[in-house]
């Protein structure tokens, strides 16, 4: 049975992969930082671990307890937004940090952790990025805090894949979807996203290793 490791699964996209690899007969461990979470992803058949992605101790003790484990997909889709400027408004430190730590360093701390798990199986593993942290792509600096954590998770998710052989890594646009950080209004469900992607890890290989990926696996540029 393959095992797939979600970090982030509470609700929204992450939970959608939990439940859809589930649905598939994969067996999968999912994080989440409330009681109440855990607690639905274990009622839903998956292996709940806590984990607050900003937590170092929390980020080690995931490693001891999955030490040793093969991961044939990995995602990480944890990520916060903050504010919704427009323009170059300065953030204020505090939201600049729950920002930057949130999609930035937990993902430099969490990466060299999972990776030998997911090379143990020759495996997949993606992060949740976003077209807004293109450079080449953007046309507005609409968020721009956002923008810039984005952009740098692309960069994270590159230099991790110059550092495996074995496993392939994709940063994902997973498009614009309805959730609590994309809106009622958004252009598509989360379900339609995450089959696109689930398609997508499943059928790349060590070609598509590094790329900036939309959805539907159409190359998104730098």
């Amino acid at each position: 049975m393959p095992t797939a490791l979600i970090i982030g699964a509470s609700r929204g996209i992450g939970r959608e992969f939990a439940r859809q690899y589930k649905a598939a007969g994969w067996r999968v461990i999912a994080t989440a930082r409330k009681p109440e979470d855990l607690a639905d992803l274990t009622a839903h058949g998956c292996e709940a671990m806590p984990l607050d992605v900003n937590n170092l101790n929390d980020c080690a003790g995931l490693a001891w307890r999955l030490d040793d484990e093969k991961i044939d997909v990995a995602i990480l889709n944890a990520g916060v937004f903050g504010s919704r400027t427009n323009g170059l408004q300065s953030p204020q430190q505090e939201e600049f940090d729950q920002v930057m730590h949130t999609n930035v360093l937990a993902a430099m701390r969490i990466l060299p952790l999972v990776l030998p798990m997911v090379e143990n199986a020759s495996g997949k593993l993606a992060v949740l990025s976003s077209r807004m942290g293109s450079i080449a792509l953007r046309e507005n600096n609409v968020a721009w805090l956002y923008r810039a954590s984005k952009a740098a998770l692309n960069s994270v998710l590159k230099d991790a894949s110059l550092s495996t052989q074995k496993a392939t890594c994709i940063a994902f646009h997973p498009g614009w979807v309805q959730t609590d950080m994309g809106g009622a209004g958004a252009e598509m469900s989360v379900d339609v996203s995450v089959a696109g992607m689930r398609e997508v890890i499943t059928k790349s290989s060590r070609t598509q290793n590094g790329q900036f990926l939309n959805y539907d696996g159409s190359p998104l540029a730098w």
